[in-house]
């Protein structure tokens, strides 16, 4: 039996079980998201694929009821994890006035629900990293024991935002964790083309905070590192910055042909490294996961899918008289 890495990270064997299910809950409804824009029924995708590890290894390392989270459009595991619902995610795909983000105003990706401490995100890449240190110095202030976590991608690491927010931060000493999830392209820039230090953990340096990168596709191993950095933000001693290393199994978006700038077997290769298919082993050999429940919990997952879809699909899309509701203020 394999050695089991978990216990040691105080995680029981039914919390692993349900970071899998969210996992595989997560690479389920984007896979079937392509299987509808490709059916022409949703405008677009923009894909969580190859990176559910890292998303769900942090966010269950951080307290749903005290700390917020400002995800990143690729971001699913994430918001799973923190309480947004199949459905929900599916009423976003299609558009539709019930869409908790923005009641079908905005692409999918745009994540924001206030009751699960969501903080929405802007189309611009990077806006929610001064976003996420103005509400870690807002909860220092207000002597609030929360820290914030915020998640970019690796070409978002290079943007002025992420620098600004990374200073202001080490500076104010405050409770941000700011996870960079490296997928190894910017749209269709690859990562050496980008920056010229070996590692995006190297810059931590300069804000005054630790740095480190972590294999992305070992949610056991993110979890670690986060939790880590979630302890030191609460006793006071400031940021962190993590890098996850994983890769981008999609293209980029569903607009996107990624055979223009990527071999075909260099993304057949990464598919071999599959978190969802590491874990998973993971977990069989542990002795947690066979292969009857992983069937059942499969077969659960899509009913969710099937009945989120179904949902969405039917359900109607937001009156044209609301097109300015929440633009403007309304005498």
């Amino acid at each position: 039996m394999t050695e089991n890495r978990h216990s040691k990270l105080d995680l029981s064997d039914v919390k692993v079980l349900e970071m899998y299910e969210t996992m595989l809950l997560a690479r389920r409804i984007d896979e079937r998201m392509w299987l509808l824009n490709r059916a022409g029924k949703i405008p677009f995708v923009i894909s969580c694929q190859g990176q559910e590890a890292a998303q769900v290894g942090a966010a269950f390392a951080l307290d749903k009821e005290k700390d917020y989270v400002l995800p990143y459009y690729r971001d699913m595991g994430v918001v799973l994890t923190f309480g947004m619902t199949a459905k929900e995610l599916m009423l976003s795909g299609f558009a539709k006035a019930e869409d908790p983000n923005s009641g079908g105003r905005q692409m999918p990706g745009h994540f924001g629900q206030k009751k699960n401490r969501i903080v929405t995100g802007s189309s611009p890449v990077t806006t929610q990293v001064p976003h996420a240190v103005g509400i870690a110095l807002a909860g220092k202030m207000e002597r609030k024991d929360l820290v914030t976590f915020v998640t970019f991608g690796e070409g978002s690491s290079n943007q002025g935002d992420f620098h600004e927010g990374a200073n202001f931060a080490g500076v104010h000493k405050l409770p941000v964790i700011f996870m960079c999830e490296n997928n190894k392209y910017a749209i269709s820039v690859p990562y050496e083309k980008q920056l010229s230090c070996e590692k995006v953990s190297d810059r931590a340096i300069g804000y005054g905070m630790p740095g480190c990168t972590v294999d992305g596709n070992d949610p056991l191993e993110v979890y670690k590192v986060v939790k880590e950095a979630v302890e030191r933000g609460r006793r006071g001693e400031g940021p962190s910055l993590i890098e996850t290393v994983s890769y981008r199994l999609t293209p980029h978006s569903s607009d996107d042909d990624d055979r223009s700038y990527r071999a075909p077997d260099e993304v057949a290769k990464a598919k071999t490294k599959d978190p969802i298919i590491t874990f998973g082993a993971y977990l069989k050999e542990t002795g947690i996961l066979n292969d009857s429940l992983e069937k059942e919990i499969n077969d659960r997952i899509m009913k969710l899918v099937n009945d989120a879809t179904d949902y969405a699909e039917d359900a109607p899309y937001a009156a044209a008289e609301e097109a300015l509701k929440y633009v403007y203020e309304s005498m």
